[in-house]
């Protein structure tokens, strides 16, 4: 072995091990099967060498890279054909602590079965391919199957032909009472009502399915539910974030992605309205305000905040915002060196963040009102309503100012008079310091501009620091400074102002030195996309437009990829790329490669339509799949990567909530508008409450605004909403969300006042609905399960409801406390103790598993 290539390789190896790494049992299953480099190689070397033998040439050991195939050729780390004379089998393959790869101290371990796919690799030749991500799909042809009268579309033939080939079968219908569930949860977050389930289980058309699925794709509800992860991955909040967290009308934006969801607009068009709509030729007010998609990050108007600083982070945010959402990709890494996995170098980052570094903004909140904080540029739309109350006003201050001003005026000229009669002008008490120079002067040296200064100053000082002390008696003046602030307070805090996106105000991007924004280096930087994707074609703009646009070239292998791998796991509560943020080198293989490009060609093929692909999934035989768990799924597919019976998991818990006030026949479904205040802990915002500059109690709603759909929570971006779980934080984008099982949620859905005040007017309504104990059970049962309760299930809700009887019977001021939860007025005709123990059952329905989980 040469002594070169000992240090080049004695680092091989140092980086974590993630999911993406191939398992013992799959490299086993594979072991004769022709190897894929993607597949089978990438990851044991993307898992073990690159951090060290990368692309990054900071962190590169000995220059040593083991990421290009030349290059580890030219290092004799690999000959081609020749495994006994590459120096990386020989080191994976030693016992000396001192030679051996991964090294000890990296507490990384190659398995025996991955060392003998090295070994079979390189002795097939060693060769390398492009990342399967960064080549563009191409359409695959449906594989053969044996079971092809299971088969609706084409998903399935994919889906099937991978099961089929590990012995195993697909799983046999759901029962119509679940698939509508299903349905009503995946395309509209609402359950179905009792009587709705009954027509579809009766319904005997062949296609009663899809005309089910139809009925919900045009329903309004339909971009309400599909609008919950858009905003994840936006970080949208009603509120910037940080000390002050200033509130601000980004919901207009919120409302416009629900009616672009219902409206069906092509994705291309939705995402290059919301990347450029300002940019666009005559550029609407919903194109602009569809910009705001890049403004709904954090805004720090902390003291201390170095505007220039913060206006860097917005930078970068957008930056990681965009890659993550459309190119799935964790560009982060090259802001302040070459990515370690991925073939992006700084001079990739800083050519996309030039897209962004023209918006004319400082980087801080503009304050509009003690409780408005936005930082143009601002789009503002006032209402009819605003239009017509601040004329009203305006008007009102205006005659208030023509009776004060004589008098303001009077007294302005009396104290100027009075001021320095003693001949010593610069000695004006309290006066501005930079005022005393000019007052210094004789007059006959003050130029015109010194005389305009003078006087400016002298009245503002007048107004700030005089003027109250001499008129807090005066009708006149009072009255019209009551008049101003009103027109101020109504101006700053109730005309919306949405932030948009602008390019006025273009700046010189140069690469920073690690990310320090005081520390730009080399070259002036110019917008241009990673020179690893396809390049930018001749004469398109170079801004974020030329961005949006070049993101849906026929040839660009990310884009479709990343938004079909989404709504999958959607879906199926998994992608068929597991790390949905990252599908760079370090993701995973899909174990569904075709039907991954098959599908991705679908969506760009037709039309960028999410309706179409949505109908295309939800159709599927795949997607209509029984989710029980047998025996032999568990031995062969225990993650249902496979897909041989269906996706089963926890609904989120805006959806939860929805469902409970469904069931309960409390909610509101009116669409849009500015965001409501629930039921929440008390005193909820108190920590903020650090000054007196603004208020921070908790502005409780009232009447029908505390049953509105969840999305229309106002949510602050410190402190999110409490009943809220297992939701994005709302400060970074997110698109994959991560399901917890914690007390926590029980906590919520068995004590929060909207589930339990849910179920006493589910149980009100029950007490209503039927005369005997069956017939209310029954009723409540089918309100939130949209099932009949089988005998089982009735005994079982019988026993509850007789013990929580015989406890509010013997405790009527508990059974009145439960019954008077929230502020939907109660039945009193009924009887507390038989109120309130229907109501303990009612709830406890609510948290049934069933309930808590789309089956």
């Amino acid at each position: 072995m040469g002594c070169s290539v000992v240090p080049a390789l004695h680092r091989f190896g140092a980086c974590l091990f993630s999911s993406a790494m191939v398992t013992v049992a799959a490299v086993a299953a594979r072991a004769e099967q022709p190897l894929d480099f993607n597949r089978d190689i990438r990851p044991i070397l993307s898992e073990n060498c690159f951090y060290c033998h990368g692309q990054d040439g900071n962190k590169r050991e000995a220059d040593l890279r083991l990421d290009d195939r030349q290059a580890a050729i030219d290092a004799g780390a690999i000959v081609p054909g020749e495994p006994g004379a590459s120096t990386l089998l020989e080191r994976i393959h030693s016992t000396d602590p001192d030679v051996l790869m991964p090294p000890p101290d990296s507490n990384r371990r190659l398995s025996a079965e991955q060392k003998k796919i090295l070994d079979r690799w390189i002795k097939d030749g060693a060769e390398y391919e492009p990342h399967w991500a960064f080549t563009s799909p191409e359409r695959p042809t449906p594989p053969e199957v044996k079971q092809a009268d299971w088969v609706r579309n084409d998903i399935d033939r994919f889906v099937l032909a991978k099961i089929e080939a590990v012995g195993l079968a697909p799983s046999p219908e759901a029962h119509r009472s679940t698939l509508i569930r299903r349905l009503h949860a995946d395309l509209v977050g609402l359950p179905p009502t009792p009587a709705e389930v009954d027509a579809f289980v009766a319904d005997a058309d062949p296609l009663a399915y899809e005309k089910l699925v139809d009925r919900l794709l045009v329903s309004p509800h339909y971009g309400e539910r599909m609008a919950l992860p858009w905003l994840d991955a936006a970080r949208y909040a009603d509120s910037n974030g940080f000390q002050q967290d200033g509130d601000t009308w980004q919901w207009i934006w919120r409302d416009w992605v629900v009616k672009a969801l219902n409206a069906d607009m092509p994705f291309d068009q939705f995402s290059i309205e919301q990347l450029a709509g300002d940019l666009l030729p005559d550029a609407t007010n919903d194109q602009k305000i569809a910009s705001g998609f890049n403004r709904n990050h954090l805004l720090n108007g902390e003291g201390g905040a170095i505007a220039e600083e913060q206006r860097f982070n917005n930078l970068f945010d957008r930056v990681d915002t965009t890659s993550t959402t459309w190119l799935g990709l964790t560009m982060a890494c090259a802001q302040c060196h070459d990515h370690k996995y991925d073939p992006m170098t700084r001079t990739d980052y800083y050519g996309l963040l030039d897209a962004f570094n023209r918006v004319p903004e400082s980087g801080t909140p503009s304050r509009f009102s003690a409780r408005i904080r936005v930082a143009p540029p601002v789009l503002e739309l006032p209402t009819e309503e605003n239009t017509k109350r601040l004329a009203e006003l305006e008007a009102t201050m205006k005659a208030g100012e023509a009776a004060a001003k004589p008098v303001i005026d009077a007294l302005y000229a009396s104290w100027k008079e009075g001021l320095f009669s003693d001949g010593e002008a610069a000695d004006g008490k309290d006066l501005p310091r930079n005022l005393t120079p000019l007052l210094r002067k004789p007059e006959a040296e003050r130029t015109a501009a010194d005389t305009k200064s003078i006087e400016t100053q002298l009245r503002s000082h007048f107004e700030g620091k005089i003027k109250a002390g001499l008129t807090k008696n005066l009708p006149q003046v009072t009255a019209y400074d009551a008049a101003k602030r009103a027109y101020d307070e109504y101006k700053g805090d109730q005309i919306p102002r949405v932030m948009i996106m602008s390019d006025a105000k273009p700046r010189e991007t140069k690469i920073l030195d690690r990310g320090d924004y005081l520390a730009p280096i080399g070259e002036k930087v110019d917008f241009l996309p990673p020179t690893f994707l396809p390049p930018l074609p001749e004469g398109w703009p170079r801004n974020r437009l030329g961005l949006a646009k070049w993101l849906f070239l026929p040839e660009h292998p990310l884009t479709a990829r990343v938004q079909v791998n989404r709504m999958w796991q959607y879906f199926f509560g998994r992608g068929l790329v597991k790390t949905a943020e990252d599908m760079g080198v370090q993701s995973e293989y899909p174990q569904h490669m075709e039907l991954f490009d098959w599908l991705a060609v679908e969506f760009r093929e037709g039309g960028w339509s999410q309706k179409k692909m949505h109908r295309l999934v939800v159709t599927s035989a795949t997607y209509r799949q029984a989710s029980k768990v047998l025996p032999q799924h568990l031995e062969k597919d225990p993650e249902n990567r496979l897909h041989a019976r269906g996706s089963r998991f926890r609904m989120p818990s805006m959806v939860l909530r929805d469902v409970a006030l469904t069931a309960s026949g409390l909610i509101d479904l009116e669409m849009g508008g500015q965001p409501v205040y629930p039921y929440q802990p008390d005193a909820i915002w108190e920590a903020l409450a650090i000054t007196k500059e603004r208020d921070f109690t908790y502005p409780a709603s009232q009447g029908s605004d505390l049953y509105r759909r969840s999305l229309y929570t106002f949510w602050r971006r410190t402190v999110s909403p409490a009943n809220m779980f297992d939701t994005a934080n709302r400060q970074t984008c997110t698109v994959r969300a991560g399901l917890t099982s914690t007390p926590l949620h029980a906590l919520t859905t068995l004590n929060d006042p909207t589930w339990v005040e849910a179920a006493r007017v589910l149980a009100e309504k029950s007490l209503q609905a039927a005369t005997h104990l069956d017939g209310r059970l029954t009723h409540a049962f089918r309100r939130v399960l949209g099932r009949r309760p089988t005998d089982y299930d009735l005994d079982a809700l019988r026993q509850m409801h007789g013990r929580q009887l015989a406890i509010y019977q013997a405790d009527g001021d508990a059974a009145k406390q439960l019954v008077s939860v929230g502020e939907y007025p109660r039945d009193e005709s009924l009887d507390p103790a038989e109120h309130a123990a229907l109501s303990s059952v009612c709830l406890a329905i609510l948290n049934l598993d069933e309930a808590l989980t789309r089956e």
